[in-house]
This record gives structure tokens, C-alpha cells and sequence, in this order.
């Protein structure tokens, strides 16, 4: 039997990075959202060892995949004993890596769902959360997706109500950008060591304004690639609600209200030789029904 889910990329509306932890990982604030760019897995139950294959070049496969992570993790809590079987997984990329958009935690996301149907086992969303926190920081907002506030290192996830529709333009440039050299270079340029400070909340008015949203790794990661300032000004001239680098990067996003402001501005960022998606947020209720399980 076969199964297939989609896995949906986010943006990082606000980031906020309040120091280095004691276990070296950073403490954050983030504001995350769904979008519709997503990549597929395919899980095919059969005999033998678990298989993870991808045709993306530039995505590991086998051990080095999150998926293989997330399959071991799931394996290890269900009480298996050995390496994980019974299951083949083709994961058909179309979110870029090293971009800022977590394709790689969302794939792993997904393989938790799809691998508990396809090995016939039911976890709880209060198990499948912990054994999501064990594999990544970002993994554990995957499981629900929409709008969300992250905090710690990113594995406590509390919901918020979900933004308005709005489209979304994603410029990536011919670079990508590692998230441990984003956080080497923030860390080089901190001026406030010392525990991490507690935070001062999200932005008043935000909702309505698009004001006050920062991503604290991006002037830091700017320095080093100019172009993503430049592409931050191109959108932001583009009449872009808020226009800012995702995550650690290297894409940059823009957000429209109306789809022809955004495709005459992803028009334009094409002309300047970067690559471009045109996408849309969604909420909870959609990532639900875009994420769900579905057998073949």
C-alpha cells in the first residue's frame, strides 16, 4: 500500500534572536507561517530495511536525510529494537535548501504522519510532538502548521489566530546560506553577551500595520551578501506589505494583497536574474487538509 502527503514550506514573519542559551543553542521569538509551496513524500510499505531517495541533487539521502532522522526517532519510541523497516520513502523536492524555508523539517514532519500509517500504529499529537522535538527545532511546528509563535529553540510552539490571505513572492538568489553560518555571523557581530534576554512581545498593530517585524539575522547575513538587502529594497519598493529575508536565509519573500501587485513584482525580480516562486499563506484548516494523509 501506498501513501502520500504534501509538506508545506514557512516564512519566518518575525525573528528575534535573545541569546545564547547554556546548551549553546540560541533562545528565539519567531513568528512563523504556512505557505502552498510544498514538497511530496511518497511511503510505500514493503519487506526489508527503510529506504529514503530523493532526485534533488543537493538533498542528502539515506542517513544524512531528515526523514531518516525522523523514521529512526519514531522507530526508537514505538519500542522497535535495529534500523527501521517495512517502508520506502520518495520525497519529490520543490522547496529549495539552504533558503530559510525548512523544507527539510517539514519533510521529516510528514514522515511522522505518513510512516505511522504506513507501519499501521497511531501516535498521539502529544507524542508525535515529542519525538518531533528530538529531530529539529523546526519539526514540531510542522505538525500543525498556519500561523504559530516559537520560542526556545524553536520547539515550543504556541498558536496564534491566522493572518489574512495574502500572496507571497519568494526571490532566491544563486546562493543558499547555511543556517550555522547565519547564526556564526550574528554572533560575531552580538554587542549584548550574556543570558538570553526575555522578550518585549510582538510588534503593537502588527496585524494591521505590517510594522516593526524584523528578521535579527538578516543585516548580519546582509553584510556578507549584499543582495539580499537589495532584493529586501526591490520588494519593499514593489509595494510589498513587509518584505524581508526568511529564517537564515538566502530567500527573500514579499507580501501582497492582491495577486497581479504580486506576479508584476516577481516580474521584475526575475528580470534581475534571481529565481522566483509565487505562492499564498495558508491556515491552519487548509495545512490540515493539504497535509493529510492520503492512501493509494
Amino acid at each position: 500500500m501506498t501513501f502520500t502527503l504534501c509538506a508545506p514550506a514557512k516564512i519566518n514573519l518575525h525573528l528575534r534572536i535573545l541569546g545564547l542559551r547554556q546548551d549553546e543553542f540560541h533562545e528565539v521569538q519567531t513568528l512563523l507561517q504556512s505557505i502552498d509551496l510544498h514538497d511530496t513524500l511518497t511511503i510505500r510499505r514493503r519487506p526489508g530495511p527503510l529506504t529514503v531517495a530523493c532526485r534533488a541533487a543537493e538533498v542528502p539521502t539515506g542517513r544524512g536525510n531528515l526523514v531518516w532522522s525522523a523514521a529512526c526517532a519514531l522507530w526508537e519510541e514505538l519500542g522497535r529494537r535495529g534500523e527501521p523497516q517495512g517502508a520506502a520513502v520518495t520525497i519529490r523536492k520543490r522547496i529549495p535548501s539552504a533558503a530559510g524555508l525548512a523544507g527539510g523539517s517539514s519533510d521529516a514532519a510528514a514522515a511522522l504522519r505518513g510512516l505511522c500509517a504506513a507501519w499501521g500504529v497511531h501516535a498521539s499529537a502529544r507524542r508525535l510532538r515529542a519525538v518531533a522535538s528530538a529531530i529539529g527545532s523546526d519539526v514540531p511546528y510542522f505538525l500543525a502548521g498556519g500561523a504559530a509563535m516559537a520560542g526556545g529553540r524553536g520547539e515550543r510552539i504556541r498558536r496564534v489566530p491566522d493572518i489574512e490571505p495574502l500572496w507571497v513572492v519568494l526571490a532566491r538568489p544563486a546562493f543558499g546560506v547555511a543556517t550555522a553560518d547565519a547564526y556564526r555571523w550574528f554572533d560575531a557581530e552580538r554587542t549584548r553577551p550574556g543570558p538570553p534576554r526575555r522578550s518585549a512581545g510582538m510588534p503593537a498593530g502588527w496585524r494591521q500595520t505590517w510594522r516593526g517585524l524584523v528578521n535579527d539575522l538578516e543585516p548580519a547575513v546582509a553584510r556578507r551578501h549584499p543582495d539580499i538587502a537589495a532584493m529586501v529594497r526591490r520588494l519593499q519598493r514593489s509595494g510589498a506589505l513587509l518584505a524581508a529575508m526568511t529564517g537564515s536565509g538566502s530567500v527573500v519573500y514579499g507580501l501582497y494583497r492582491r495577486r497581479p501587485a504580486a506576479e508584476a513584482a516577481r516580474r521584475a525580480v526575475r528580470r534581475r536574474g534571481w529565481r522566483t516562486a509565487l505562492t499564498r499563506t495558508i491556515g491552519r484548516g487548509e495545512y490540515a487538509r493539504l497535509t493529510a494523509v492520503v492512501p493509494q
